[in-house]
């Protein structure tokens, strides 16, 4: 728990709704966790459950940070999926089956009696590296979170770019096979997401062993266990030619995509989050996987951005999602912005 001393008010509560666990932050002005709580989502009950364990959630949070519900300025809901955020409703959200069609916004708002804003997932934790993460120096981002699925945040001069039916950044589905090509859990055929997601990964070296392809992790499947994305990584690590060629193969595909949103939008910065980092600068394979995504900018891409544009991994891990949350209720409820710039600035604040 931080000191109340060091903390700067006003306090919000950052919210980052998945489909397995939600995690609940009290972050300050200056964009610091003061506290943590993690529950269980409960994706296949009905959606009130999810909301009465947030709500409990949120309570332990703010009773870890020393402060109180009165403390707390304003809510920001993240959540998967697509939504309607004017209406502050989900619409389609895949990984919580019984939550389609739920008002999230009016019920959470309802339950801890503040002002609540609901943002995209992918979209926070943009925010949240934008305000106080590795871009948050930059002018203008775009992040990459490579999860379960491809998520994609874009932020230009502190607006998060919702897109005129809230669907803006959903570049995870952009089309990178035209002709057939692999299928999303959606069914979409040629996908970023069914060429650079960790599903896509594990189901294709699962795929490649299956077809008689030489691999340690043959041993993994022979012993009835579950392939994961962190294995393949491990085994690319240990020398596994054809783990390696999968990871450095989704780097490549990856780094296409990202010359196709430099040529689209030019922003300063592109970050690469999520749960399948490999290890980021810490391991090799992190450390080849980014220079392979780079590598393919700089074969693709025009001069000027490829030279100019910084590529880097997202710095805030698993907290990204709630505390840009927490961020875009300060910007939506006090108008203050990451760079300083107010709110009325911008054509749209998020």
């Amino acid at each position: 728990m931080t000191s109340r001393i060091q903390t700067q008010p006003p306090f919000f509560i950052g919210v980052d709704v998945g489909g397995t666990t939600i995690k609940v932050g009290v972050v300050d002005d200056n964009g610091r966790s003061l506290s943590k709580c993690v529950v269980p989502t409960e994706a296949k009950q009905p959606p009130e459950i999810g909301v009465a364990n947030l709500e409990r959630c949120v309570r332990d949070a703010v009773q870890q940070s020393g402060l109180t519900m009165d403390d707390m300025h304003s809510v920001g809901l993240a959540t998967p999926g697509t939504m309607d955020i004017a209406a502050g409703m989900l619409l389609t959200p895949g990984n919580l089956p019984t939550w389609h069609g739920f008002p999230i916004r009016q019920h959470v708002a309802n339950q801890l009696q503040k002002p609540t804003v609901l943002q995209n997932d992918a979209n926070a934790a943009a925010f949240g590296e934008f305000w106080v993460g590795t871009a948050h120096d930059a002018p203008s981002a775009v992040m990459w979170t490579l999860g379960t699925g491809v998520g994609c945040g874009i932020i230009i001069h502190d607006v998060v770019i919702e897109g005129q039916h809230s669907h803006g950044g959903e570049s995870g589905h952009m089309i990178v096979q035209m002709d057939g090509g692999r299928r999303n859990v959606d069914g979409r055929h040629g996908t970023l997401e069914a060429y650079c997601s960790a599903t896509a990964l594990v189901k294709r070296c699962r795929e490649a062993i299956e077809a008689g392809a030489d691999s340690s992790l043959r041993a993994t499947l022979d012993a009835g266990q579950e392939i994961t994305a962190k294995l393949i990584a491990d085994a690319a690590e240990a020398g596994d030619e054809l783990a390696d060629r999968l990871v450095m193969d989704t780097a490549r595909i990856l780094g296409v995509a990202t010359v196709s949103i430099m040529h689209t939008i030019n922003p300063s910065m592109i970050l690469i989050g999520g749960a399948m980092t490999f290890g980021r600068h810490d391991n090799i394979i992190g450390r080849r996987f980014l220079q392979r995504v780079k590598d393919e900018i700089h074969t693709r891409a025009f001069p000027i951005p490829a030279a100019k544009t910084r590529i880097d991994y997202a710095s805030l891990g698993g907290d990204a999602g709630y505390i840009g949350a927490a961020g875009c209720a300060r910007q939506r409820f006090t108008g203050k912005t990451p760079s300083g710039a107010t709110a009325e600035q911008h054509a749209y604040p998020c």
